[in-house]
């Protein structure tokens, strides 16, 4: 999370408050500290570039719906915002898991692709990606939404405690135990840079 800069106007529960009582700027000034973190947080866990930018959009526009309802934990909107693009990425995860059932169903078509370089290498990060999330999404709930919230999203252990409500140290085991159990499954991939 970037460091407060001094003329900044002020913290996230005092900017979340503010646009709650209708001040567009306030709720701009949230948009501008957490979008592009929001964004990635999306992106590694989709692999897609588009999706993310979709889900970061989603995810502002349910806190702008939600400004009056939720209450922030230390004083940052980090936590709950990555809470709700985790839950809008499985969502969406099972949409297209349901689209990519259809889509076998249709007849292959003839169409051969170029394949520069660059897309094969962003299609290889892309691949790899995804592999790393079919392994989290294996892991147990506890342990995989401490590893959604930690190692994918930078959340620190603390503010990943007060988000899913359980005390600091749980969550670091949980990490150390989710670690051994991606070391196991992603063992004979180039996956795992990175994540352990």
């Amino acid at each position: 999370m970037r460091a407060e800069e001094p003329d900044s106007p002020g913290g996230d529960q005092e900017l979340w408050a503010r646009a709650a009582d209708g001040e567009a700027a306030a709720f701009r000034e949230l948009f501008d500290r957490h979008a592009a973190a929001v964004w990635n947080y999306a992106y590694r866990l989709t692999g897609s570039w588009a999706t993310a930018e979709d889900l970061a959009s989603l995810t502002f526009l349910t806190a702008w719906r939600r400004l009056g309802e939720v209450t922030l934990v230390n004083d940052s909107a980090r936590p709950w915002l990555f809470t709700v693009a985790a839950n809008l990425a499985r969502r969406e995860n099972r949409r297209l898991g349901r689209f990519a059932h259809a889509l076998t169903r249709l007849p292959r078509s003839g169409v051969v692709r170029d394949h520069a370089e660059e897309v094969a290498d962003r299609i290889d990060a892309d691949r790899r990606l995804r592999t790393v999330l079919a392994a989290v999404a294996k892991l147990p709930k506890a342990e995989r939404r401490a590893v959604e919230l930690c190692l994918l999203g930078g959340l620190s252990s603390a503010d990943a405690a007060a988000a899913l409500g359980i005390a600091e140290p749980s969550v670091r085991a949980r990490i150390s135990r989710a670690r051994s159990r991606l070391r196991g499954l992603l063992r004979d991939t180039d996956a795992l840079e990175g994540l352990c």
